[in-house]
């Protein structure tokens, strides 16, 4: 019998990032390291390769099809791989499902272009999303943009049409606001109950864990996935001290990494993160970002330090 989607792809999963060397290359020795030190965590589903933190929109398609290969090799057999698709053109974004189904992806995750924060429109996302996996067969997840995202967040009912595509599985639920997180997840389960609702923003974790959720798609599981993973197991259980207990922990490096202006560095945080935690070398990111202010340095190690990590 088949595994049903929640059986499957239900449960916590690390958004990785992608290590680079002196000269922006990819450093494939780190990346193996990062990718089994996370997957190896104890309750951890799968890892979220070539995603936001991942820099997908950084990586050349090589890069990008190179990424989910290593992820494939080096991860225990049981990990389940779901594959960032970001590209504005909808027949690139095809080939780039292919490339990530040929390197054992087992599910994707398309975002909305970047092109679509200027404008959406419903007929357009639903094209793009078809046009981009009808060459292949793995299950598809929705990208549900942050409130202050601007169009680059579905309206209820462009989220409404593309939850009922019949190869959609689920969504990482990145809204950022509780209530809009709430919102979905009652449209959701009225119009497609089938979708997995994965509660996945960092910094409202538990309240959207109280309200309910298939699981989480979250960069701070790879700073932290005892964090991640101990929290969504108390909720299950119903072990509200607990959940509260791994909540203090996550908050402070939450706030520190999303919750600080300027947004745009975020993954540039957790690469300094897992920098001073002593787990990469080199937390340099691709330009034009560049290393990150001293005073951010320093709030990184403050939080890492009130969360029990330093």
């Amino acid at each position: 019998m088949t595994a049903s989607p929640e059986h499957r792809f239900g449960g916590i999963y690390a958004a990785t990032i992608c290590p680079l060397q002196a000269d922006g290359s990819i450093d494939e020795p780190v990346l193996i390291g990062h990718l089994r030190s996370v997957a190896g965590v104890d309750g951890m589903t799968g890892l979220l390769i070539n995603g936001h933190a991942g820099e997908n929109f950084m990586l050349s398609r090589e890069e990008k099809r190179r990424v989910m290969e290593i992820a494939r090799a080096v991860c225990p057999p049981a990990t389940v791989l779901i594959g960032g698709i970001n590209a504005e053109d909808s027949h690139e974004a095809q080939r780039h499902v292919e490339d990530t189904e040929a390197a054992g992806a087992d599910a994707v995750l398309i975002f909305p272009p970047f092109s679509w924060g200027l404008s959406q429109d419903a007929d357009v996302a639903l094209r793009h999303h078809r046009i981009a996996t009808e060459t292949s067969a793995l299950p598809l997840f929705l990208y549900q943009a942050g409130v202050r995202a601007g169009t680059l967040a579905y309206t209820p009912g462009v989220l409404e049409r593309l939850v009922q595509l019949p190869n959609v599985i689920g969504i990482k639920e990145g809204s950022w606001e509780t209530s809009a997180y709430e919102a979905h997840q009652r449209l959701v389960q009225r119009v497609a109950p089938h979708v997995l609702m994965m509660a996945s923003g960092d910094e409202h974790l538990f309240s959207c864990f109280a309200l309910g959720t298939t699981g989480s798609q979250v960069s701070l599981a790879c700073v932290a996935p005892e964090f991640i993973t101990g929290l969504y197991r108390a909720m299950q259980a119903g072990d509200l001290a607990t959940a509260r207990a791994w909540n203090d922990r996550i908050y402070p490096l939450a706030k520190a990494v999303y919750g600080t202006a300027p947004g745009g560095h975020a993954t540039a945080r957790l690469k300094t993160c897992l920098k001073l935690l002593g787990r990469i070398p080199d937390d340099r990111m691709r330009a034009p970002m560049g290393p990150l202010p001293d005073d951010e340095v320093a709030m990184l190690r403050t939080a890492l330090q009130a969360a029990g990590l330093l």
